[in-house]
Order: structure tokens, then sequence, then C-alpha cells
């Protein structure tokens, strides 16, 4: 049976509704109307990795695992660092060919992406373990799956699939991607770059491979296909669950909805700059990002005030309507009525953009829009991936961890706090029970950017393995040699 008929019906219909979405974020982020299919442009040309078909693209994979797999931690390094290098070096061209691509986002930050995936851990986070006693010696290493099937997003196609690259090749396995139709181009371009640097410095060909224009069906296909020993999807529910579907080991980079509380002992000004670096972030795409904010009564006239100092420009009470009625789709009849529903349109465009939507103007270079909502509202409750945050005024800082906790629906992805009360920091961290926890630093600093933390753009929520690592990507594997070895 395939994996869309075996769905449920609301499963079926969430994917289809997923799909309808995607063709019109697709035709709405080019800014122009559909055109008849130009010729085919260098980057989607077959070879470097790029297949016609499914099948081929996990044959050729297979192929170059078995080489992979042989390949001593030292050579999987120098595949590591081929791709590293060509990001830094490419940062700027493959910044704005996804940015003209997916039209969102913004190319400052997608530069600084693609550049921060030196960050991304390689061979170096694979380990032996190893146990002995007077009955014998158990050691513990790590085995490569084989070839995983990974969906990129629209987001960061470019990044995500460098740095689920580095993680699947330092583990020693190979992968086929299948990119979001969205932003297919920019994928398939850069990984023919990396393959053909592979190819000529270890002569190992199709590291990484995909198809030319991957579909629904193709990834379906890569889905099911009896190649694919591992899958990790970084995507929609709805493509997560049609992932799950197959009876193969998932990966799942889910949604998130990340709250921000800043308490009574916060410094204003600071929260406020963390909040908006990390809110801004390439326009809101990332799932990390500060999505909506919690500020303690005491605290929220300084706080909106030093959100203004800082470059953010607030909007009042009607141009938030405005906003929202732009912004969403809600079930049932007349605004407000039933769920909302992130529209397309506003996803990850320019505060610029979202401010003409409001009726409002804003200075060149404003990097977010921020305005006062009550708990309930869409921007509060929906991970809407735009340049406009809501901003809550709750009573005291209990209010304010029960409201995150509400907002963050149990995900359990991402949650940041602004404290100088260690107290609070350990509560929240304990009620959010979260896979990012961020205290006092922008939602960015969990993944190494401006901060102490590593880099992935997979990060496995719903699937509990977290950011990814190589160590995500491996099959623990024990041997166990009977007899007294201890020489201590």
């Amino acid at each position: 049976m395939s994996t869309l008929a075996s769905l449920t019906t609301n499963g079926r219909e969430e994917l289809v509704a997923e799909i309808a979405r995607e063709v019109v974020l697709r035709l709405r982020t080019t800014g122009a109307p559909a055109k008849a299919p130009a010729a085919r442009p260098a980057a989607t040309a077959l070879g470097d990795g790029v297949f016609a078909t499914v099948d081929a693209a996990v044959e050729a994979a297979a192929r170059a695992q078995r080489r992979i797999q042989e390949m001593s931690l030292e050579e999987r390094g120098r595949v590591i660092a081929i791709i590293r290098r060509l990001c830094d070096e490419h940062a700027a061209e493959l910044a704005r060919r996804e940015l003209d691509e997916t039209g969102i986002g913004r190319l400052d930050h997608k530069i600084e992406k693609l550049r921060s995936i030196k960050r991304v851990l390689g061979v170096e986070a694979l380990r032996i373990d190893a146990r002995s006693d007077a009955s014998g010696l158990c050691v513990i290493e790590r085995a490569p799956w084989g070839v995983v099937g990974m969906v990129l997003p629209a987001t960061h196609s470019a990044p995500t699939m460098a740095s689920n690259a580095i993680n699947v090749i330092a583990a020693g396995n190979a992968a086929v991607f299948s990119p979001h139709p969205a932003a297919w181009k920019v994928a398939a371009h850069a990984l023919q770059m990396f393959n053909r640097e592979i190819e000529r410095e270890t002569r190992v060909r199709d590291a990484l491979t995909t198809v030319a224009e991957p579909s629904i069906a193709s990834a379906e296909a890569l889905f099911r296909h009896p190649g694919i020993a591992l899958l990790c999807v970084t995507g929609g529910p709805a493509v997560v669950a049609a992932a799950m579907q197959t009876g193969k080991r998932v990966i799942a980079a889910g949604p998130g909805n990340p709250p921000v509380v800043v308490d009574e002992t916060a410094c204003p000004h600071a929260a406020a700059a963390a909040t908006i670096e990390g809110a801004a972030f390439d326009n809101n795409l990332l799932c990390i990002g500060e999505k909506e904010v919690f500020v303690v009564a005491s605290k929220a006239d300084a706080f909106v005030k030093a959100m203004r100092e800082k470059g953010a420009l607030e909007l009042d009470r009607r141009a938030i309507e405005r906003l929202t009625e732009a912004a969403f789709t809600f079930e049932g009849e007349g605004k407000g009525c039933g769920r909302a529903h992130v529209k397309k349109d506003l996803v990850g465009r320019d505060a610029s953009v979202l401010a003409a939507a409001a009726g409002a103007r804003v200075p060149e270079g404003t990097p977010l829009l921020f305005g006062e909502t009550k708990g309930d509202h869409p921007f509060v409750q929906e991970e809407q991936m735009m340049p406009f945050l809501p901003v809550v005024r709750v009573p005291d800082f209990e209010a304010a961890v029960a409201a995150a906790l509400q907002a963050e629906h149990g995900y359990r992805h991402t949650a940041v706090i602004h404290s100088k009360d260690v107290g609070h920091v350990t509560a929240m961290a304990r009620a959010m029970n979260t896979t990012l926890f961020v205290h006092n630093a922008p939602s960015t600093a969990a993944l190494g950017v401006n901060g102490p933390g590593y880099l992935s753009f997979s990060i496995a929520t719903p699937t509990g393995e977290g950011v990814t690592t190589p160590l995500t990507f491996t099959r623990e594997r024990q041997i166990t040699i009977g007899g007294a070895l201890r020489i201590v």
C-alpha cells in the first residue's frame, strides 16, 4: 500500500492541504504569474548526483556508501572539509540563489547560515566506548545505516542539505535528498558543486544524490524505496506523518512555536536586544526563532520601550488587526471564528512587506515589527514565521510560564527566558522540557551563532534525537569478548 493511501482520512486531507499550500507558496513567492517552462538551467541538468528517477539516485548513493563506510575517519574528514569550504566560499552565491528562488528570508542572514556550516559536528563527534570486568571485554562502536533519505525544507534548503551531508558522511552513510519543490534548484546546484569537488579530491562519486524536479510523488517513492535504510524529515507535520507510515526508522524535525519569558529580574534592554536578534534572523524563518513574548507586568513598559529603542517598530491595535487579516485564514464564518491557519503570502517576507499589509510604514532597515496582543491571539498560538512578534503582558512569572507552556503546545522544541533569578530559570526549564532552552541570549545562540551551541538545521524534537549530529545517523554495535582481559 502506498504511503498516501495508508494515511487516515484526516491525514490524507492534511497532506493534500499542505501540498496545496506549497503550490500557492511557490507561485506567490515568485512575485510573477506562472510562465511556460524555460529551458532547463545548468543547475538542474542531470549528472553530478542529480538523477532522473528515485531508483537511479538510490542506486548511485548505495555505490558511494560502500566506499564511504570503508574510509577512515581521517578520509571522511577530508570530505567534510570540502563541504565546509565550499559553503564558506560560495555563501553569497548560494544565498542569492535561494532568496531568488523562494522569495523569503534575508540575504545577509542566508549568507551567515551558510558560513556557519563550519560549526556542524563532523567525525570529531564519533566515539568508541568500552567496558571490561573479570568476565571479559565489551566494545561499543557506531556503525552506519547505509543510504539515508532526507527531506529538505524551503526555508533553508542548501544549509540543511550541507549540515545533514556532513552528519551522514561522518557516520559512514550516503544520502538521497528530496528538496522542497519551492527550493529545489538551489539544492541541486549546491549538491552538484559538492559532488564534483568530492569526486575530484577523493574519487568517491555521488556521495549525495537527488532527483531532477522533485515532487510529492518522488518524496513518497523515496520513503518507500527498499534501498533507503533511514529517513530524516525536516518539514511540516503532514510530511512527517507520511514518512512515519513507511515503517522505517524516522528522524523527524517537526514544528515549534518558541515562547520567550521576560521576568521581574530581567534587564529589559538586554532582553529586547536579544529578542530582536533572534526573532528577526532570516525574517523569523528558523524553527527556533522567538515567536511570542510573555513579559511580567512590572517590566512590560520598560521592555516595550527598549524594543522601540533597539529598532523594532511597534504596531497599534488597528494595524495588528489588519496584519492578522492579511496573515491568517479562519475556519468557520467571520474573522476570528475557528482555528487560524497561516497564509503563505507573508511567511519570511521583510518587515516592510508586513508593515504595508498592516497599513503602516517603517524606516528602511527595520528588522522586526511587534505589538501587544492577548494570549489567545493567532500570532501567539500559531507558528507564523514572520518578522512580527506579539508581546503579551502577564501578572507574574508563574503566569508567564503557564502561558508559555500553552503557546508552545507541547512540541518541546525551543523556549527562551530572560532573567537574573536562577530559581526562575530552573523552574521554567523543567516545566517546558524543551529540546533547546536558552537563557539570556538570542535563540540563535543555541545553534552556535554568536553562542556556545553547535549547529544543525534538523532539530529532531518529535522523535527525540534533538540537534542532529553524526551519532544520530549511526547504529550502536556491540562486540563482546569473553575471558579476563583486564590488566589492572
